[in-house]
């Protein structure tokens, strides 16, 4: 990587950069992304609801990397063309809510760059200021606590910065420094972090970021994740979006309770010389480990760790046998053909199961994504972008998904719109009022009118200690959550659904679907099926195999 351009050094021996090209500030934003990388995990683990879907690490990181993919064979020095391409590759690479923020962020900092040669003092605090609007502009309601409050006392810090230096080196420390301290603030201006006991992951994410730039001109470490405080949080699986990569042949996570001499650190810094891919979470009296190890190597975490603690869990998986499975396992979709002028529905869907339900009532493609694997721009405009008609109807089918979608209607001449489901449930109501021959504006208003017909459960297991909305969650119980809500807790899946069904306006409905993940076989589904149709016997109950990920159960209750 380039070193900014040392303009003078001070009596202190600080160097002073008052000016970077496009070349060093690239090198600035590849160091930014690795140090998100390196924090990754903290940054997925703080999630408001103790449900396996914390991914916003995951989505920042692809998000920084579809960026960063436009500019990596550039020998351009232009720090304004540089910028936009860069923000080109962050907006179609954008994943999940964070992602397509973060996109806006550099938007609007390319904006302001426009095709000037370099970047001085008052053009990056312009710059950060041109990135705070776009991103508040790119939001209906904004919310502050979030990355957008981060975003705007980023803003504000180099700002204030300019009246006192013209040096780029401290006016990065001050905003870094801003981003902690506002980071830090999240949850006093957003009460349910301050309820989940977490800080905002979009704006920790943002913070990485922004100190990842800063450790590269210090010339600090970027390869080991600052500590973080005690959680119980466990990891999670990764996002399926990522591929494996030579040396991953074997996926090694091992449970184990640390000894006396135990150095967080040194024991980042030697698993890193065995394998990638790590993940360290702690738990309340344990530490978790994830690793990807070569062949040859998938023993030696194990090895290593009984010399530093006391085992009580492994688990090895063979990443290249399950990748292939996959692939064979993967049928093939059959999709209605579309006409030329025809209405084309696009949906969002987590899992074979769930596809092949959307194609047999008529969607045009698929766009894989769900929980803890957002697509991106790019793969929406993709899956219709070849269609013989420009009239296209998106379902994204997930909250975190919604942004998204959107943000593809941006990126295309085809008159686009969005239905925002955000459930499973939903888009399936939504794509029953398709009318492929019929008005578009009228099919769009049916379809989100459908909407509001059913209610969604979802059941799953807590990945942490939480109490929110006056429910007391501990880590490994079944919870439920209503259309979003969390609303109960329990210790068995029979439970979880009856508390469910209770809740919700079951009485007043005629028809319960049961969608069970791939974690859940049929044999031990039929015994809660029968339980529910004891107790609502006038109701028409049906059960399919969804095969999603991370749920037990989507309940549709219409």
């Amino acid at each position: 990587m380039n070193k900014p351009e040392i303009i003078s050094e001070t009596q202190t021996d600080k160097p002073v950069i008052e000016s970077i090209n496009g070349e060093t500030f690239n090198s600035w934003v590849n160091a930014a992304l690795i140090w998100l990388k390196t924090n990754q995990q903290t940054v997925n683990s703080l999630n408001v609801f103790p449900v396996p879907d914390g991914d916003t690490g995951t989505n920042m990181v692809l998000t920084m990397q579809s960026a960063i993919n436009e500019t990596k064979n550039t020998v351009e020095k232009n720090i304004g063309k540089i910028a936009h391409s860069f923000a080109q590759g962050a907006l179609m690479g954008a994943r999940g809510n964070s992602g397509v923020i973060l996109s806006q962020i550099w938007r609007g900092f390319a904006r302001a760059l426009d095709s000037y040669e370099t970047m001085d003092a008052q053009l990056l605090a312009h710059a950060l200021a041109e990135a705070r609007d776009t991103a508040y502009k790119g939001v209906v309601r904004p919310v502050e606590g979030t990355i957008l409050t981060v975003s705007k006392d980023i803003a504000a810090a180099a700002e204030n910065s300019i009246n006192e230096t013209s040096d780029l080196m401290t006016i990065l420390e001050n905003v870094v420094q801003a981003a902690d301290e506002s980071v830090k603030r999240t949850p006093e201006l957003l009460p349910i972090l301050k309820q989940a006991g977490v800080v905002d992951s979009g704006g920790k994410g943002l913070f990485y970021l922004m100190d990842g730039a800063l450790r590269f001109v210090r010339n600090e470490s970027l390869e080991t994740p600052l500590p973080e405080t005690k959680s119980s949080v466990i990891l999670k699986e990764f996002d399926q979006h990522l591929e494996i990569e030579p040396g991953q042949d074997f996926e090694v996570v091992v449970d184990f309770k640390p000894g006396s001499q135990f150095n967080l650190n040194q024991f980042h810094q030697r698993l890193s010389d065995i394998g990638s891919s790590i993940q360290i979470a702690e738990g309340d009296d344990y530490y978790r480990m994830h690793i990807h190890v070569p062949t040859e190597n998938r023993y030696l975490p194990i090895d290593y760790i009984m010399s530093v603690g006391q085992v009580t869990k492994v688990a090895i998986e063979n990443l290249l046998e399950q990748m292939e499975q996959q692939k064979n396992n993967k049928s093939e979709l059959e999709f209605v053909p579309v006409e030329p002028g025809q209405i084309a529905c696009i949906a969002v869907s987590p899992s074979d199961g769930i596809s092949k339900i959307f194609a047999s009532l008529g969607v045009a493609a698929i766009v894989g994504g769900g929980q803890t694997m957002n697509p991106s721009i790019e793969e929406i405009v993709n899956s219709f972008k070849d269609l013989p008609t420009d009239k296209i109807i998106i379902l994204p089918n997930n909250k975190n998904i919604v942004f998204a979608a959107n943000a593809a209607v941006e990126a295309t001449n085809k008159k686009v719109a969005v239905v925002p489901s955000v459930s499973i449930p939903q888009g399936l109501s939504a794509i029953l009022q398709l009318l492929p021959d019929g008005d578009f504006d009228t099919v769009v208003k049916h379809m989100k009118e459908a909407l509001k017909e059913p209610q969604t459960g979802e059941i799953t297991i807590a990945t942490r200690d939480v109490k929110i909305n006056g429910v007391s969650v501990k880590s490994g119980e079944v919870i439920v959550l209503l259309d979003g809500k969390l609303i109960a807790a329990t210790d068995s899946l029979i439970d979880a659904c009856i508390q469910l069904l209770k809740k919700a306006d079951t009485k007043e409905r005629e028809r319960i679907t049961l969608f069970y993940g791939n974690n859940l076989t049929l044999t031990e589904v039929n015994p809660i099926v029968e339980e529910i149709q004891k107790r609502y016997p006038t109701h028409e109950i049906e059960v399919l195999e969804g095969g999603q990920p991370h749920y037990h159960f989507i309940i549709a209750i219409e």
